[in-house]
C-alpha cells in the first residue's frame, strides 16, 4: 500500500485530490493535525515518510517544500507553476506521447500542468509535431474559466452572501492583460512554438468548467490543409487516449462547464474550411488540476491510470 502526503490539503486543488483519493484501497493517506499544517519539521517528516507528496501550495511554498524531501524514493508531484519549466522535472501530460509517459511513469518529480496550458497544448501540439503548423506561427488562444480556479479567495468572493446581480463580478472578467500570465512559459515550450501566443484568458461567474480555443485562418496552416485534416491528426494524437476525446463538430453552443466534476477532456475542431476554431473543454479542476494530478499518481505507482478518476 503507497503512503500519500498532500501539502496544502485545505486548498482548491488539495480537497479534490484527497477527494478523488480517499475511497481507494491501495493507498494510505497521511495527514497532519490543522495545528502543525504549517509546521514545517511536522511537514518534513510526513514528505520522507511517504511514498508520494503532493503539493498544493503557492510557488514559493512549494521550491521550499521540494527541500525538505531528503528520502530518495519518494515520488513529488507539484501542482503550483513553479516547476514546470524547470530542469530535472518531468511534465505531466502523458498524452504527449511515449517519452511523457515514460517521464511520469519512472519520474520523481513531476510538475501538474496549467489549466489553461493543458488546452493549449493538447490542440496546438499535435499539428506543431505533424507540420501541419509551421513553429513560427503566430497563435492567438483565448480560455474561459470558472472562477474556482482563482483558489479560496476568489472563490470566497464569488460565493459571498449578498453579492448584487449587478456587481462587477457578474460579468466575464479578462485579465493578465500585460501578456504575462504564469501559463505562457509551458504554453511556448511544451507545444514547440518558436513565439509565445497572445493569451485572453476571462473569468466568468460559474464555478467548474474551462473552454480554450485557438482560432485558425486556413492560410496559417501548411498550404492544401483542410478542416479534416486537422480534425485527423489531433483524432489520431488522442486515439488511445484514456482520458482525451476528439469529437466531430456540431453546431450545438460550445458550454464551457459541460463537463464540471469530471477529470478528462473533449477537443473539437470547429468552423469552416476558411477559418478554424480548436476548442477543448474541460473541468479546471479535473484534468485542469486535480484530475491530472492523480492520473500523474496512477502512472507513477504502476496502478490503472483511470483508477479513482471521475470520467
Amino acid at each position: 500500500m503507497k503512503k500519500i502526503f498532500i501539502d496544502g490539503r485545505a486548498g482548491t486543488t488539495g480537497l479534490r485530490i484527497e477527494e478523488r483519493l480517499n475511497a481507494r484501497s491501495d493507498l494510505e493517506l497521511l495527514t497532519l493535525p490543522e495545528a502543525l499544517r504549517k509546521d514545517t519539521a511536522a511537514r518534513a517528516q510526513m514528505c520522507n515518510a511517504a511514498d508520494v507528496v503532493f503539493l498544493c501550495l503557492p510557488d514559493d511554498t512549494a521550491r521550499a517544500a521540494v527541500a525538505l524531501v531528503q528520502n530518495p524514493a519518494t515520488v513529488v508531484i507539484d501542482a503550483s507553476t513553479a516547476h514546470r519549466t524547470a530542469p530535472g522535472w518531468c511534465y505531466g501530460f502523458p498524452e504527449l506521447g511515449e517519452t511523457y509517459r515514460a517521464a511520469v511513469a519512472g519520474g520523481k518529480r513531476i510538475a501538474v500542468p496549467g489549466c489553461h496550458a493543458s488546452g493549449f497544448v493538447a490542440l496546438a501540439a499535435p499539428l506543431l509535431r505533424s507540420g501541419l503548423l509551421p513553429r513560427d506561427a503566430l497563435l492567438h488562444c483565448f480560455s474561459l474559466t470558472g472562477y474556482s480556479g482563482g483558489g479560496k479567495a476568489m472563490i470566497a468572493a464569488y460565493e459571498a452572501e449578498g453579492r448584487s446581480a449587478n456587481d462587477a463580478l457578474a460579468a466575464p472578467q479578462q485579465y493578465a492583460l500585460g501578456q504575462t500570465h504564469k501559463h505562457l512559459p509551458e504554453m511556448q515550450r511544451i507545444a514547440g512554438l518558436g513565439t509565445p501566443p497572445v493569451f485572453c484568458p476571462i473569468v466568468a461567474d460559474y464555478d467548474c468548467g474551462m473552454e480554450v480555443t485557438i482560432p485558425l485562418h486556413r492560410a496559417q496552416l501548411r498550404s492544401g490543409t483542410a478542416a479534416a485534416d486537422v480534425l485527423h491528426c489531433l483524432s489520431m494524437a488522442y486515439a488511445n487516449a484514456a482520458l482525451i476525446q476528439v469529437r466531430e463538430q456540431t453546431n450545438e453552443a460550445a458550454n464551457a462547464n459541460i463537463l464540471k466534476g469530471k477529470d478528462r477532456m473533449e477537443i473539437t475542431v470547429a468552423g469552416n474550411e476558411e477559418r478554424l476554431l480548436l476548442i477543448a473543454r474541460f473541468d479546471n479542476l479535473g484534468k485542469g488540476a486535480s484530475g491530472a494530478a492523480v492520473q500523474c499518481l496512477n502512472l507513477a505507482i504502476g496502478a490503472e491510470e483511470t483508477e479513482g478518476l471521475v470520467l
